[in-house]
C-alpha cells in the first residue's frame, strides 16, 4: 500500500484490508515503531470533528511524525484559492493529505494534483476510515468477518455507503432498512453488488427494520441528519419516526448480537435513552479502533 491513495474503501482489496487489520492488531497490542520519523502529515478539515481529528493526530504523533491542522478558514478550498493550487503546495512541504470535506469531488481533484497520498477522512458520499474500524471491531468480537450479516438501521448516508461497499468487499451480508426516499446512491449499490458477487456476501433491502434485525449478529445505526442537512432536521425526524434502535429491537436481533453507532450520537432519535451502555454496545471500543486502524493505515501508507 505504500504510496496509495485512499478515497474509497472499494479503493482497497480484501488482502490489502486484512493486511491493515493485522498491522492494527500488533499496534493495539503495543508493537508501535517510528516509521513516520521525520515526515509531515496535514490535515485539512473543512468539517468538525472530534474522533476523526484527535485518532489521526494521535496515531501520526505515535508513529513519530508531525501532524499539521488545517481548518477551513486557514485553507478554504476551491474559495480562498484553487483545489490543484492547494494541492501542489502542500505536496511538497507534507508526505501525506488527510481531507476532511464535503464533496467527493473535491477530495479526487486534490488526489489527482497532489504528489502525495490523499486519506479520506469523511467526504458526503464515503467515510472509509469509519468503515474500516468498524469491520476490525466486528472481527474482533466475532472472531470472523465471512458469513457475519450486519443490519444497517438509517439513513443511506456516507458512513452506510463505505460500510455497505467494505461489507461486501469482506464477504459480510449486508441488509438495511431505510425510509422511502433515503436509500444509499443506486451507482454505489451497484458497486456494492458486484464486489459481493466476488466475494459471495449478500445485500438485502426492507422497509421495516424488525425485518432486517432477526437474526442478525451486528446491528448498526447512525444519525438521521448529518452535517450540512440541518435545515432538513425536523423533515427527517419525522421520515425516520419508527426507525429507532432501541431495546426491542435488539432483542429481534441474534444471539450475542452487538450494538455499533459512529457517533455522535442522538439519544431518543436514532438511538433510544441507554442504548450506548447497554451490554451488547461496542461503541466505544469501535471509537477506540479509529486510532489502531489509522495507525496501521498511515504505517502501510508512508512507512
Amino acid at each position: 500500500m505504500k504510496g496509495k491513495s485512499l478515497l474509497s474503501v472499494a479503493d482497497l482489496t480484501a488482502a490489502e484490508i486484512g493486511r491493515l487489520f493485522q498491522v492494527a492488531r500488533e499496534m493495539k497490542r503495543g508493537t508501535i515503531s517510528p516509521r513516520l520519523q521525520g515526515k509531515a502529515v496535514a490535515l485539512l478539515f473543512e468539517k468538525p470533528s472530534l474522533r476523526t481529528r484527535v485518532s489521526f493526530e494521535v496515531a501520526v504523533s505515535q508513529l513519530g511524525g508531525k501532524a499539521i491542522y488545517l481548518s477551513q478558514a486557514e485553507v478554504g478550498l476551491g474559495k480562498r484559492e484553487a483545489i490543484p493550487d492547494v494541492a501542489r503546495t502542500l505536496g511538497r512541504y507534507v508526505n501525506a493529505i488527510v481531507v476532511r470535506t464535503f464533496a467527493q469531488a473535491d477530495l479526487a481533484l486534490l488526489a489527482r494534483w497532489a504528489a502525495v497520498p490523499i486519506i479520506n477522512a469523511l467526504t458526503d458520499e464515503e467515510h472509509p476510515c469509519q468503515a474500516l474500524a468498524d469491520l476490525l471491531t466486528i472481527k474482533e468480537k466475532k472472531g470472523r468477518l465471512e458469513g457475519v450479516a450486519l443490519a444497517y438501521i438509517g439513513d443511506g448516508n456516507n458512513v452506510c455507503h463505505s460500510l455497505m461497499l467494505a461489507s461486501a468487499l469482506l464477504g459480510v451480508d449486508f441488509h438495511m432498512a431505510h425510509p422511502q426516499g433515503y436509500a444509499p446512491r443506486p451507482e454505489l449499490v451497484e458497486k456494492a453488488q458486484a464486489l459481493a458477487r466476488e466475494s459471495g456476501a449478500r445485500l438485502s433491502f426492507y422497509e421495516r427494520p424488525q425485518e432486517a434485525v432477526v437474526g442478525v449478529g451486528v446491528v448498526y445505526t447512525d444519525v438521521w441528519t448529518s452535517m450540512g442537512q440541518e435545515a432538513q432536521a425536523e423533515a427527517r425526524r419525522k421520515a425516520f419516526s419508527g426507525f429507532q434502535v432501541n431495546e426491542g429491537l435488539m432483542a429481534r436481533a441474534g444471539k450475542g448480537a452487538i450494538f455499533m453507532h459512529p457517533l455522535p450520537a442522538h439519544r431518543g432519535e436514532e438511538i433510544s435513552p441507554g442504548l450506548l451502555e447497554h451490554p451488547r454496545s461496542v461503541v466505544f471500543d469501535q471509537a477506540e479502533n479509529r486510532l489502531h486502524l489509522q495507525r496501521a493505515l498511515l504505517a502501510e501508507v508512508l512507512g
